[in-house]
């Protein structure tokens, strides 16, 4: 068979998404792996590095938890488009605040909040679950432009009376903050089905009466509605007044009361964890499909209410010549180094091209909105192209299995196949002269392989039959 192979000059597109566009791309944005190792390093299962020491963080309990307090800085320290604030309010509360400002309406204010301090070890329900969340939620959003402020707040001292979330909602009270709403998020990591099991995945939302709490409540319902969530809710009013929202109901003494919920496990069924307030509350324990859920609704509701700027981050990488280009038309562009994290020179282009293997990206600016891309890896520069004595690629076109053999001295190869719209196949690495793809389940139609080594590389069109 006749081998078709393109030059290297020819153009092998992938689209690259970076960063989500509409609610329901943030709700995909919502990463389960990170958030398991966000509980795993909180709750002490597992050290971490604070500070550039390797830590174990055991216990947070009140007069203990600087060491969690200093790891929550650090994790925004890496998100773009926040400030943080690390509010003491006594000798020992430090609340850890971060702020994302609203691009059209930066008075308008919602917080999403938790509180990080425990009663003993571990305490991976109570309340890593909540903190960990909002740690997810502002690492996804702080890459978006939103039309109001966000406010992601992590409370102390909620397990001796509310003392963190009680000073800055009287602090804001005094200020008059245009607070529109305060979503708190405390335990919501236990559901007693089997974890993964189609059960009832119920979840509480507690409110009361108090400001535009009811109409706050009313519009988490109408995302839950809006989008598929495995989750059903249990609307619990006169809602309890043990955790940190119920701080913004009696802001001020009550004089300036604020709208806000608790959205957690459902303790009006009695199916929260049996764990409370005890070590024996491990990560182990908790109901990770339940917990995506929760957070993904969360998230859902907070890019709602905070007014997702449309504009279109994502771009479009051409392997062969390397060319990147955003997406987004009739706008501004500012290419970025990322190894360097500084602009390039001159590049303002839609389209940017390489000269040199490195890491890219574009800030995108339509008015007031920035965005920036995914950082986009350019490593094929200055490698020549396998000559046809070096590698064959058969039969092509192909049925099942496609043969590679590698005839040059550097054996070590990766191997990937991208369909025609881009999107990538399957990936794999060799280190003999020859390698088989069992590609008998795939669709017909054209696909490209792309095979590279520390000398050289190669793209090939093939066509499944």
């Amino acid at each position: 068979m006749k081998v078709f192979k393109i030059a290297f000059t020819c153009l092998l597109l992938l689209s690259i998404k970076s960063y989500s566009q509409t609610i329901q791309d943030i709700i995909n944005q919502v990463d389960l792996n990170r958030l398991t190792l966000l509980i795993n390093e909180f709750s002490g299962e597992q050290s971490t590095v604070v500070g550039g020491s390797t830590v174990t963080i055991l216990n947070r309990q009140q007069a203990n938890n600087d060491i969690a307090a200093d790891y929550l800085v650090e994790r925004f320290q890496e998100l773009d488009n926040i400030t943080i604030t690390d509010q003491a309010f006594n000798t020992n509360g430090r609340n850890i605040i971060a702020t994302q400002v609203g691009k059209t309406n930066p008075n308008d204010i919602y917080i999403i909040c938790a509180h990080y301090d425990t009663v003993a070890n571990y305490c991976a329900d109570d309340n890593a679950t909540g903190t960990a969340a909002v740690l997810e939620i502002a690492r996804i959003l702080s890459t978006q432009c939103l039309d109001n402020t966000i406010v992601y707040a992590l409370w102390d001292e909620e397990e001796i009376g509310l003392l963190g979330s009680r000073f800055y909602a009287d602090q804001a009270a005094a200020n008059g903050d245009n607070i529109l709403g305060v979503l708190n998020m405390d335990m919501m990591g236990y559901d007693g089905d089997t974890p993964g099991s189609s059960g009832d995945n119920e979840f509480d939302i507690d409110y009361r009466n108090i400001a535009s709490s009811v109409a706050m409540k009313d519009d988490i319902i109408n995302v839950l509605n809006s989008y598929s969530f495995d989750l059903s809710v249990v609307e619990v009013n006169p809602g309890t007044t043990a955790s940190d929202h119920s701080s913004f109901w009696f802001a001020a003494g009550g004089t300036n009361p604020y709208s806000a919920v608790l959205v957690g496990e459902s303790w009006e069924t009695n199916d929260q964890t049996p764990f409370y307030h005890t070590p024996l509350d491990r990560e182990a324990t908790l109901d990770y499909p339940y917990y995506h859920e929760m957070v993904k609704l969360v998230a859902a509701y907070t890019a709602t209410v905070g007014g997702l700027v449309n504009v279109d981050n994502t771009v479009t990488q051409i392997i062969a010549p390397p060319t990147i280009t955003a997406n987004q038309t009739s706008a501004s562009y500012q290419w970025i180094n990322c190894d360097t994290d500084s602009p390039i020179a001159d590049q303002t282009s839609q389209s940017f091209v390489p000269t040199t293997n490195g890491s890219y990206a574009v800030d995108v600016t339509i008015g007031s909105c920035t965005e920036r891309s995914e950082c986009i890896q350019v490593d094929t520069l200055g490698l020549e192209e396998f000559s046809e004595n070096e590698i064959k690629v058969y039969p092509n076109p192909v049925i099942s299995d496609l043969n590679i053999e590698l005839l040059s001295s550097e054996n070590d190869a990766s191997i990937t196949l991208y369909d025609l719209s881009g999107k990538l196949i399957l990936t794999s690495n060799t280190t003999e002269n020859s390698a088989t793809l069992n590609l008998k389940e795939m669709p017909q139609g054209i696909y490209f392989l792309t095979i590279e080594n520390a000398e050289k590389s190669g793209t090939f069109k093939i066509v499944k039959e």
